[in-house]
């Protein structure tokens, strides 16, 4: 076992006192070691930002298993946090991560959770700069959770968001979508596959590569929870137009339409954690499909459909079915996977 990380927490890991510096300096400072995060001060002091428009998100983590194929929750912590960046057009800089343990939460499971933070932001080129950990007491909590913060700069010629939709913009998604979602339910009910995995990914060189094409994106969403059908209807409720959408180029494993078969549940609803929806200009949409696929995050790149106007008292969000029908994409009301990220 590495020094500082015990078999299992102790309320006093999370006391401050000598067993919370071990903690810090045995687990958490080896794996995320940078300039700033090393003097463990209470904050840490930054370089001036880069010329643009500072960009800043923040989000909690609670998937539950907290380790899953193609990823774990500290993995997942920091991808989502670069990547609601990267929507907005902004180049991640710096993070904060927070963890909530739980006493008795196995030190195993920490350093798996840590070690896959430390390599989401290997991969996707940010640092942690600073960080805390609370202990809560047994049953009060659930093993782990965490809490990161992201910081960026949008450069000075980016304007993106669902401001700028037009009639016409082409909708695409960079990959096949649910991946996460079902993987989490497929671990939840026993559902055993050697091939589905979670889609865990850090978006900002997709992003960058894309926006670098000289492509005229106007918009990015990631479809975390509810999936394909919440980002298009927040994306309807903003800018006013119809998201228009085609099942038959809809990209979807066949591993999980399997599980949402057997579990009743709707793919276009299930989380990716991976995978971005672009909206581009009309005339754009074959040179973004190239440049996405031209990246390694995006081989499975398809246009998934159009803008249109919205007609009076007509459905924000609408499917050609894979027969040739047409019908309504509403949100849920609640949720069907609670826990998911």
């Amino acid at each position: 076992m590495r020094p500082g990380l015990p078999d299992h927490l102790l309320l006093a890991h999370g006391a401050g006192g000598r067993l919370t510096r071990e903690l810090v300096e045995g687990t958490f400072l080896p794996a995320l070691d940078n300039q700033f995060l090393r003097p463990l001060s209470d904050a840490a002091v930054l370089p001036e930002l880069p010329a643009g428009r500072p960009a800043l998100t923040t989000d909690a983590f609670v998937v539950d298993p907290p380790i899953f194929p193609g990823g774990t929750l500290g993995h997942l912590s920091i991808c989502g946090t670069v990547n609601d960046l990267s929507m907005a057009g902004a180049r991640p800089l710096w993070l904060t991560w927070a963890l909530i343990l739980e006493e008795g939460a196995p030190g195993e499971l920490i350093r798996t959770c840590v070690d896959g933070a430390r390599q989401a932001a290997c991969e996707a080129g940010v640092q942690v700069v600073a960080g805390d950990t609370k202990v809560v007491p047994r049953g009060k909590g659930d093993r782990i959770y965490a809490v990161s913060t992201g910081l960026g700069v949008v450069p000075p010629d980016r304007d993106i968001g669902d401001h700028r939709m037009q009639e016409g913009d082409v909708i695409l998604a960079s990959g096949p979508l649910g991946d996460h979602g079902a993987t989490i339910m497929a671990c939840r009910h026993d559902l055993g596959s050697e091939t589905l995995q979670s889609d865990c990914a850090p978006l900002a060189g997709l992003v960058e590569a894309l926006l670098s094409s000289g492509v005229d994106v106007h918009s990015l969403h990631d479809p975390t929870r509810g999936g394909l059908v919440a980002v298009t209807n927040e994306a309807a409720g903003r800018s006013g137009l119809r998201q228009s959408l085609d099942e038959r180029s809809i990209p979807l494993r066949a591993e999980v339409r399997a599980v949402c078969e057997v579990l009743g549940l709707d793919p276009l609803g299930l989380a990716s954690e991976g995978r971005l929806i672009a909206w581009v200009a009309q005339d754009h949409g074959t040179r973004a499909l190239d440049a996405l696929r031209a990246h390694p995050l995006g081989l499975g790149a398809a246009i998934v459909g159009r803008v249109e106007a919205l007609p009076a008292g007509g459905s924000p969000v609408i499917l050609t079915t894979s027969v040739g029908g047409t019908r309504p994409l509403d949100l849920l009301s609640g949720s069907d996977l609670p826990r998911i990220c």
